[in-house]
């Protein structure tokens, strides 16, 4: 019994410990396994997962590392899961955030223009009189001595010894001998006498004092502020010569110049609010009462006049004045309005980037739009968008260039291509080292003459087609004259001379540039206007003359990489400037003007590189 016993123990005990072993190692592997699972499935993830650049899309790596372009750590890219059009560009949340783009809804609403205008006060022409001399002789006395006085109606103003009109009274004193016999006479004789601008009291009072007067008062016949005298004591005038000239201020013109693009925009009966210069803060509003018809063929405008009350005398003759006028499109309807910040000009076609909606990542497309008028800072569109789609209005260069970089269509390539570089980066394959125009050009660098006498060579020279370069001689040309109205410190020009340098800057043609030079404009011509905007918007020369330090800079580069034609041009340095930092500015004259300062310190400064182009 005992050994059946001992059996029996023996073989349950055993029993459990293969059960247990068997269950252990199924724990152990089975856990194994799945790690071994896991590692595998990371490793097959890992093996999926793109690395990309923030800034360079166009970098693709299977690891994560640097980008070999401008060294930021590159970023797995996300692979979306809804199928976009091929030809829209996918930049990340990052690259956006980096490149400062801004999208907004296309909305559509009444198309307005704020239009700015500059003028001056003038004195209204119906209300200068002139005060004539009714009678010849000597000027015995002036009582008005000096313009700017001010004279009433009925006031003596002169005093005139007249022979003709001793005479004249002489017959009066006669006829009034024979009035009985001859009342004919007496009466021709008074008439006489009023025909030469005497009152019938000044006439009855000769009468009665029976002896003719030597010096006659002259009164003024209306009143007002003498804006000019004519005569001096003892001149001698004749019947009609004119004494002064009178002008009745309250009542003036505010005259403005409205160059021919503005004129489609104002109307008469149009309100214009102004402000002038002298009297900072008010504002004065009035309507325009006439358009001349005819175009100056010297300054190219048309004179823009309203009739404004003055009971109070403020406003004085040849005040400077500004006026905005917020003129409506005379069209029905409203119509679809896009800044102009969102538009990329190629000279003949205009293109905007849409954002695709329900994107895993935020896509654009580019789209050739047809633009109506210009706006403020807006454009009308005719075509090409419909309300409630997203558009790019800021960062829309740094979208397109990366459209470029990934060979999706863009401002200049319509068609799109393989991505555009000139380097060779972990195995991607890169195209060669470009020669035709457009790519830089390392082995015929172009020479600068610095004021030393030395010659220093100018880095990242390109070589270009003569047609880029002769539209960068407009430019220049533009520029220059910018240049010189600030010197001048003539305010009510800047604005026209900045709007025709961004007329020149507008139509060049970037297709002449490919590759480097392409982008390198880009990032020149966006910068500089946005420079120009800012002077476009001001009415304050400091911050104009702010403004115009980088817009210099900007196209010293531009020079120093594209070079001109027949020309020389120097580049100038002002160490007061900009607050004491100094600033730099391009000239046509080696003599120094300066624009920061005009005629404060007009010489201030000195030529530090001289450009000169054969």
């Amino acid at each position: 019994m005992k050994i059946k016993t001992y059996f029996s123990n023996v073989y349950t005990r055993s029993t459990m410990l293969v059960i247990g072993g068997i269950f252990l190692g199924w724990l152990i592997f089975h856990q194994s396994k799945n790690e071994k699972t896991s590692k595998v499935q990371t490793v097959e993830e890992g093996k999926h997962t793109i690395w990309t650049c923030a800034m360079h899309p166009q970098i693709r790596m299977d690891k994560p590392g640097k980008c070999p372009i401008c060294g930021m750590e590159l970023i797995p890219l996300k692979q979306a899961t809804i199928s976009i059009d091929p030809d829209a560009l996918e930049m990340t949340e990052e690259a956006i955030k980096l490149a400062d783009v801004q999208t907004n809804v296309v909305t559509s609403k009444i198309p307005m223009k704020e239009v700015r205008l500059y003028g001056k006060i003038q004195a209204d022409e119906r209300l200068i009189q002139t005060q004539p001399a009714h009678i010849p002789g000597r000027i015995e006395k002036l009582l008005v001595n000096f313009t700017g006085e001010e004279v009433k109606k009925g006031q003596v103003i002169a005093q005139i010894y007249s022979p003709e009109l001793i005479t004249a009274q002489e017959e009066l004193l006669e006829a009034v001998k024979m009035k009985d016999m001859q009342p004919r006479i007496l009466e021709a004789a008074r008439e006489k006498l009023r025909q030469w601008k005497l009152s019938d009291n000044q006439i009855a009072e000769i009468e009665n004092s029976g002896n003719p007067k030597a010096v006659f008062d002259v009164y003024a016949t209306v009143s007002g502020i003498v804006i000019s005298r004519r005569v001096n004591v003892g001149d001698y005038i004749s019947q009609g010569s004119p004494l002064f000239e009178i002008a009745d201020l309250s009542s003036v013109w505010a005259m403005f110049d409205a160059y021919e693009s503005d004129l489609p925009w104002i109307r008469k009966g149009d309100k214009i609010s102004f402000t002038l210069q002298s009297l900072p803060g008010k504002s004065f509003s009035g309507t325009v009462s006439f358009i001349d018809p005819v175009i100056n063929p010297q300054t190219r405008v048309a004179r823009v006049r309203m009739d404004i009350s003055n009971p109070a005398k403020i406003l004085k003759p040849e005040m400077f004045a500004t006026g905005i006028i917020k003129a409506q499109l005379e069209t029905s309807g409203n119509k679809l309005i896009i800044p102009q910040s969102a538009v990329l000009w190629t000279g003949t076609r205009s293109i905007v980037y849409i954002k695709l909606p329900d994107t895993d990542e935020p896509a654009f497309i580019s789209r050739e739009v047809t633009l109506g008028p210009a706006l403020t800072n807006s454009y009308v569109v005719l075509s090409g968008l419909k309300e409630g789609e997203e558009i790019v209005t800021n960062g829309t260069f740094s979208v397109d260039a990366a459209a470029q970089l990934n060979g999706k269509p863009s401002m200049m390539n319509t068609e799109g291509g393989r991505p555009v570089s000139g380097h060779n980066h972990g195995g991607m394959t890169m195209p060669a080292e470009e020669t035709q125009p457009g790519v830089k050009d390392t082995k015929n660098k172009s020479e600068t003459e610095q004021t030393t006498g030395k010659t220093a060579p100018i880095t990242d020279k390109f070589n270009v087609s003569m047609d880029f370069t002769m539209q960068l001689n407009k430019v220049i040309d533009k520029y220059l004259i910018l240049k010189n109205v600030l010197v001048a410190g003539e305010e009510p020009k800047v604005k026209q001379a900045t709007k025709d340098l961004q007329n020149v800057l507008a139509v060049v043609d970037m297709k002449l540039l490919t590759g480097e030079a392409h982008l390198k404009w880009m990032e020149i011509s966006d910068l500089i206007q946005k420079q120009t905007k800012i002077i476009d918007s001001s009415n304050e020369m400091e911050k104009q003359r702010e403004a115009f330090i980088l817009l210099s800079e900007k196209l010293h580069q531009a020079i120093k990489m594209y070079g001109l034609m027949g020309k020389t041009v120097y580049y100038q340095f002002c160490p007061m400037a900009n607050s004491g930092v100094g600033a730099y500015w391009l000239s046509e004259f080696k003599d120094i003007r300066n624009p920061y300062y005009g005629e404060a310190m007009l010489t201030c400064g000195e030529t530090k590189e001289t450009l000169s182009f054969k």
